[in-house]
């Protein structure tokens, strides 16, 4: 080797120094940071990667605790209108005590319906109070706005479920295919008016409602048969109406699900008031099968929406929501087929289930204050069971009943529809978000962390370098040593 001034060894071996220092200063910030990307210099590509995870991972982080909030406030709801369903329970049960008035005194209506203003109180505060965040749930301040319904008697009871994300008002137009009808049966014919039994019958009269057994005594009229049969109309959800020719039974509502049979167990004879043991059968009391009603045919926007009786239900392109048709509409009554109603791009309570815009979603919690309740098929608002009522118990039970059991339809509708969008929307869509955060966390470490193993094996392996190049640097820096012997 060349004795020179110029010691190209020692640069060569400080280029080497400086490399190994280097690459040692920056496994000891990963290990000390736990991150292998603490700078762009050290992986350009993963850094881009990695920040399009992170900002994934953020989105998912904030949507699962939406989500998680969404839950809560929907599972108080839920407790709260549970709640009301209980007390509206226990109103239909005080209400059925009170239609056997016979068994009970003015005392005892009068206490059940204390009982029942009590109730309806607390269902009205119970709206009033049920909070989360500092906001209502369930006085209608999450209702989805409509606009031709109100003074639009072909429509009644209302209620928006769920809304599409359009920016733009959605028209609904309505048509009636088929109208609604009542079971219906000829219950006896008439003879002109006349007619009367001719001795006793007993007869079984069975609707939705269930079954009462009549005894007509000898002698009765066409106009006392139908008193009779409409007094047990409570009982058996039909009625009686005396024609010009005949007496008729019909179901007390519309549709598939009312349905009207009459057996006579014995007697049934009748005839003209002048020959009351009329041989003739003509006029005789009828056994009747079961005869059925049939619900509205209706289209949405020229979809066929679902019914029962007078209830209509209809869901498509995230709109869903349901109405009683007006009975003169629903049956018929009115010519006019059409009629139509808008739903707001406004309104709702509006969740973000995802990450994305196309995940939100809205639904409609109408309010579930007595006034509100009820006036479907017909029947009172519930408010109206209070004292001095249109329905109140000393007033009409049976409408009390009628309305009671729709307001109580209605509530468990109410209810099922939130446990539905816990169910089917808000609880899949967490356990969708935690397999994703599970994912993305893994990616994130596997381009982002300090694998701690081969990171200790690098350093270990760059503090030998390390030394070895300063040992050799020392050798390196005697040949100025040497060169000097020789000089002197």
């Amino acid at each position: 080797m060349a004795l020179t001034v110029t010691n190209t060894n020692t640069f060569s071996l400080l280029n080497i120094l400086n490399r190994n220092s280097t690459t040692q200063s920056n496994i000891l910030t990963q290990l000390t940071t736990g991150k292998r990307i603490n700078s762009a210099r050290d992986d350009p590509a993963g850094l881009i990667a990695l920040t399009s995870l992170n900002s994934e991972l953020t989105a998912v982080d904030e949507s699962l605790n939406s989500n998680q909030r969404t839950q809560s406030m929907l599972s108080v709801a839920e407790t709260a209108v549970g709640e009301i369903q209980s007390l509206l329970s226990q109103v239909q049960t005080l209400v059925m005590q009170s239609s056997s008035e016979a068994n009970l005194t003015d005392a005892e209506i009068s206490a059940n319906q204390s009982q029942v203003d009590d109730a309806l109180a607390a269902i009205d505060r119970i709206v009033q109070t049920t909070n989360f965040n500092g906001n209502r749930l369930l006085d209608g301040t999450y209702s989805v706005q409509v606009d031709g319904v109100a003074g639009n008697t072909n429509i009644d009871s209302l209620r928006v479920f769920s809304r599409s994300q359009a920016t733009s008002d959605t028209t609904i137009t309505v048509e009636r295919v088929a109208s609604a009808q009542v079971a219906t049966a000829t219950f006896a014919a008439s003879a002109g008016g006349t007619a009367v039994t001719s001795g006793t019958t007993e007869v079984a009269i069975t609707g939705a409602l269930g079954t009462a057994t009549l005894t007509l005594t000898s002698g009765m009229t066409q106009a006392e048969i139908v008193t009779a049969i409409n007094g047990a109309k409570d009982q058996t959800g039909v009625s009686a109406i005396q024609g010009s020719t005949s007496i008729t039974v019909n179901s007390t509502t519309y549709g598939s699900d009312a349905f009207v049979s009459v057996e006579v167990l014995s007697g049934g004879n009748m005839g003209d008031s002048s020959a009351t043991n009329d041989t003739a059968t003509t006029n005789d009391i009828r056994n009747t099968t079961k005869t059925s009603g049939v619900d509205a045919n209706i289209t949405i926007n020229g979809q066929t929406a679902g019914t029962d009786g007078l209830d209509v239900s209809y869901s498509a392109n995230g709109l869903s929501f349901g109405f009683t048709l007006g009975t003169n509409y629903g049956t018929g009554a009115v010519q006019s087929t059409s009629t139509t109603f808008t739903v707001k791009a406004s309104g709702g309570a509006t969740f973000q289930l995802g990450t994305t815009a196309s995940t939100r979603s809205t639904i409609g919690i109408d309010s579930l204050a007595t006034y509100a309740l009820g006036g479907g098929n017909g029947t009172s608002r519930l408010s109206e069971l209070r004292s001095g009522g249109s329905v109140a118990l000393d007033t009409d039970v049976s409408g009390a009943l009628n309305t009671i059991s729709e307001a109580l339809s209605e509530v468990a509708g109410i209810r099922s529809r939130l446990g539905g969008f816990q169910k089917f929307q808000v609880e899949p869509t967490i356990n969708a978000l935690q397999s994703t955060k599970k994912g993305l966390q893994e990616a994130t470490s596997i381009i982002g962390d300090t694998d701690y193993a081969t990171a200790t094996a690098e350093l270990n392996r760059q503090s030998v370098l390390l030394q070895s190049s300063i040992s050799l640097l020392g050798l390196a820096n005697q040949q100025a040593g040497q060169i000097l012997a020789l000089l002197g």
